[in-house]
């Protein structure tokens, strides 16, 4: 075996078992403890069953033709043909049950990293991008479910064959069986050195098609831009640089394929040529009959062929052990976890209250500096000011999707801490700029805000969102699907279904993150009729870039650099002539001349 690749599965599987992740692997085949039993005792009597023919071969040879006994010929010859259909059973049951098995695991892992997924922070999808994760959830447990099948059965198939098979072949003739055992190395070597040189290859070709889908992605996401600029020439001019390197890399995979395949066809071609010159010599000289030859020669590729399958093992093995290395990323991520004592908060006001609130995303560079605010029960308070100053921040801290670096927030004189995360976040309701709606039904979209609403809570909640009528337009009312994020929808239909989802879940405390910034006057007029009507009766906190829309406010705060430099109402703040002044003036002259 070549040394280094021997060293680099032992290193591999020594820090698997010292990380504690064999363990782990272990533990998902435990719900599936009699189905494995069962799978690897099928593997035990196949591997069996492989070493009967050279037997059976060697004693019609030596003993029943010589004797011409053809009973027992056609006795054996029965036999075998018996063994040779429970081994097809037997190897129906280990391809079919043993992929169920894996497969089995495979979804329970998936189920265990979704349901981690789901309780993870916002700072983990600040920080790992959708593709990477969707990888490790598809690509990656599709290697392990092949390890976790194929793995154990290679093993114990291919190391009982070898066992049996070189010790069968020493019954026969033990010089003979050393000779050909002293040229396995050179097999491994060789093997193992086009293997390699084959994965990387692949390894290429891979990073390649990884380039095609990010440029077919970024193609297909873009076509309207690509349209309307009418760069289709040039997108297919990118394309076509990514295509072509995908052909030479896939040449390069196939040339080492086909440089793999040929040379193990070589080497073994080479065994045999040993096996009838050796054993030729030792026939010549006496050492060994021609039955026993023969069952050697039969005997030798039975030998042969299970290294080859544990050459094969290694490779499966490693890209197993590195898909459940990357799968334990992903599980082993600090989940969201309410803090020890914390309880339910209910009969909410409204109250929000920040003391002396920093908060970084990185633990080193500050968003927000000594925040200070107190927001009082049923008021419209708005925050305004230049774009990363740290305004939709403030938003994500009161429900607690990051943790404040100092300082404390308090909800109806609670600190948030005390607070359980669910009971937290089903009292606040955000509206935001980009809308994410789910590729489901109106219905379906608008349930996301209260599960077990009835029809008419949904029907009132949508009327409020001034998107009723419309629904009813089409033909399928409530049940039209809307397509991939929403994407038959214009921007103001998205805003308007967002809103009478908020409607639904009817919070005490409502969070507008420029929730109209992305739409045309006329639209955002609409729109903001709604949402004046969800305001009424809650705790309101508006990030404005248009201050138009926050002129009557109860508080505005200006925030900028990460601190709260102004605040006061719309006419305290003018009076102030300071930054609000100045951002209020600008946006006035700007509306004045394009009028």
């Amino acid at each position: 075996m070549d040394n280094s690749e021997n060293k680099k599965t032992a290193s591999s599987f020594k820090d698997f078992k010292n990380k504690g992740l064999l363990k782990r692997f272990i533990s998902y085949y435990k719900p599936h403890k009699r189905l494995f039993i069962m799978d690897m005792t099928a593997a035990f009597l196949v591997a069996l069953i492989g070493i009967v023919y050279p037997i059976v071969t060697r004693s019609m040879l030596n003993d029943l033709i010589p004797n011409k006994n053809y009973r027992m010929i056609v006795i054996f010859g029965l036999l075998l043909l018996a063994l040779y259909g429970i081994k097809m059973l037997l190897n129906f049951f280990i391809q079919y049950y043993g992929h169920v098995m894996g497969v089995r695991m495979q979804a329970q892992m998936r189920s265990d990293m979704f349901c981690h997924l789901q309780r993870l922070p916002y700072i983990f999808y600040d920080n790992n991008e959708t593709g990477n994760i969707m990888s490790r959830m598809t690509n990656d447990l599709m290697e392990i479910s092949e390890l976790a099948h194929h793995g154990p059965e290679e093993l114990i198939i291919s190391s009982i064959s070898v066992i049996v098979a070189f010790a069968y072949l020493c019954t026969i003739n033990v010089y003979l069986t050393l000779i050909v055992f002293v040229c396995v190395p050179f097999m491994l070597i060789i093997s193992l050195s086009l293997r390699k040189r084959m994965r990387n290859a692949f390894a290429e070709s891979r990073k390649s098609i990884a380039k095609i889908n990010a440029s077919l992605e970024n193609s297909i996401s873009g076509i309207r831009v690509t349209k309307a600029y009418t760069n289709s020439a040039k997108e297919t001019e990118k394309f076509e640089v990514g295509n072509g390197e995908f052909v030479a890399a896939r040449k390069d995979a196939y040339k080492a394929m086909g440089q793999f395949f040929s040379g193990n066809t070589f080497v073994t071609d080479i065994f045999n040529v040993v096996v009838i010159i050796a054993g030729g010599l030792f026939l010549y000289k006496g050492t060994i009959n021609f039955g026993d030859y023969s069952a050697f020669v039969v005997s030798v590729n039975i030998f042969l062929s299970p290294i080859r399958n544990l050459i094969n093992f290694m490779e499966q093995y490693q890209s197993g052990v590195t898909g459940f290395e990357r799968f334990a990323e992903i599980m082993d991520a600090e989940p969201e976890a309410d803090t020890p004592g914390a309880t339910d908060i209910e009969n909410v006001k409204g109250h929000i209250r920040f003391e002396k609130v920093t908060y970084s995303y990185d633990g080193e560079n500050e968003v927000l500096y000594d925040v200070s605010l107190d927001i009082k029960t049923g008021t419209k308070f708005a925050l305004v000011g230049p774009s990363g100053g740290g305004k939709t921040t403030i938003c994500h801290l009161i429900p607690h999707f990051y943790d404040v670096t100092s300082g404390q927030i308090f909800i109806d004189g609670r600190e948030i801490h005390t607070v359980t995360l669910e009971s937290l976040r089903k009292n606040i309701g955000i509206v935001q700029q980009d809308i994410y709606l789910f590729n489901a039904s109106f219905k379906d979209n608008i349930l996301y805000g209260n599960p077990g609403a009835s029809e008419e809570e949904i029907i009132s909640a949508a009327k409020r969102a001034n998107i009723h009528d419309y629904i009813m337009s089409l033909p399928n009312g409530y049940d039209t699907e809307i397509g991939e994020r929403g994407v038959r929808l214009s921007g103001g239909q998205k805003q308007r279904l967002s809103i009478a989802r908020v409607f639904l879940k009817n919070p005490p405390i409502l969070i507008l993150d420029e929730a109209t910034s992305a739409l045309d006057n006329t639209t955002e007029i609409l729109i903001q009729q709604a949402l004046d009507d969800l305001c009424v009766g809650r705790t309101t906190l508006v990030v404005a870039h248009r201050l138009s829309t926050i002129k009557n406010a109860d508080e505005i705060a200006v925030v900028s650099g990460g601190r709260i430099t102004e605040q006061g109402t719309h006419e305290q703040l003018l009076a102030k002539d300071g930054t609000y002044a100045d951002l209020y003036n600008l946006q006035f002259r700007a509306s004045a001349e394009y009028q």
